[in-house]
């Protein structure tokens, strides 16, 4: 029998985190082992439960989601925990942080049942969960440009080979596994072992930040802004 996915809810809305924990506890394939209402509780409560997946919210009293995200991401102890982002895509900068700081996806609250359970079985197995429109038109916008306290030279991709840096590029551009692999003419496993070996390669958590690297490094360029941006 698979082991069920371990989940942490963090949000200060107490009616939603029951309401998830419900939607969640109903599938066999995962369960709540605890729920934080602010960040530092987040960040407590996994060094406790070692949750696989935390279900975030941004905007929490006191440590915010964004900070609390920080904090377990660069836990060495907590390093197969991947982080859910409850936001909306609209929200662009908080996107880009959200990112920096090591989520692995994002969602929006108004997230469907189905949409939520199958965002947190993609980020349990190390996917990233971003929409090709967040991807270009958010993300490219803000991590175009390395934080001036984190610069990220060209060189940190000297190990990769042609083919991996490639497909990194396809993936930062939004790109599924799918779509890559139909671009270069091989099968999706082959996508997905260039994209591990990449992120083996680079210390890359996960996809997302992988996408992160993509564009700190330059590999991909982000267009401009539209006007009135």
């Amino acid at each position: 029998m698979t082991t069920p996915i371990r989940v942490l809810l963090a949000d200060d809305q107490a009616l939603l985190r029951a309401t998830f924990r419900i939607l969640i506890d109903t599938d066999p394939d995962m369960t709540v082992v605890g729920e934080a209402a602010n960040g530092q509780e987040a960040v407590d409560l996994a060094r406790t439960v070692r949750p696989d997946v935390i279900v975030m919210d941004i905007r929490m009293p006191g440590t915010d989601g964004l900070t609390a995200t920080s904090l377990i991401a660069a836990d060495p102890a907590l390093a197969a925990t991947r982080i859910l982002i409850l936001t909306t895509f609209e929200d662009d900068e908080n996107v880009a942080k959200a990112l920096r700081a090591g989520a692995s996806g994002f969602l929006g609250k108004d997230v469907s049942a189905e949409a939520l359970l199958s965002g947190i079985r993609t980020v349990a197995d190390g996917e990233t969960l971003l929409s090709p429109t967040a991807t270009r038109s958010l993300i490219a916008r803000f991590l175009a440009t390395p934080e001036p306290s984190r610069p990220d030279s060209p060189q940190r991709l000297a190990s990769l080979t042609d083919r991996e840096r490639e497909v990194m590029s396809l993936a930062a551009l939004g790109k599924s596994n799918d779509e890559i692999a139909d671009h270069l003419v091989v099968s999706p496993l082959t996508i997905r072992s260039h994209i591990h070996r990449a992120m083996a390669k680079l210390q890359a958590r996960d996809r997302a930040q992988l996408v992160v690297i993509a564009y700190q490094t330059g590999l991909v360029r982000a267009d401009p802004p539209p006007a009135g941006h």
